[in-house]
């Protein structure tokens, strides 16, 4: 069963941060939906597999922004 984890990006502005965030955890193993909320920094992510913060923070550091907390 999918679960969704909430986090927090710091630094996003405009689309192209929300699409570059977006592109990188997409392509973690497993998850099935990306949701980023530009004006908060928030970004909920579903998976049907595990996730570890490492991994996301993998992700957000790759597209060029930095994970500021999470939650599940």
């Amino acid at each position: 069963m999918p679960v969704t984890f909430t986090y927090t990006v710091v630094g996003m502005t405009c689309e192209h941060c929300v699409q570059a965030v977006s592109g990188e955890l997409a392509a973690l193993p497993g998850v099935q939906d990306v949701t980023v909320e530009l004006a908060t920094g928030a970004v909920a992510v579903t998976s049907d597999a595990p996730l570890t913060e490492e991994q996301v923070r993998a992700a957000v550091d790759e597209a060029g922004y930095e994970l500021a907390g999470s939650g599940a």
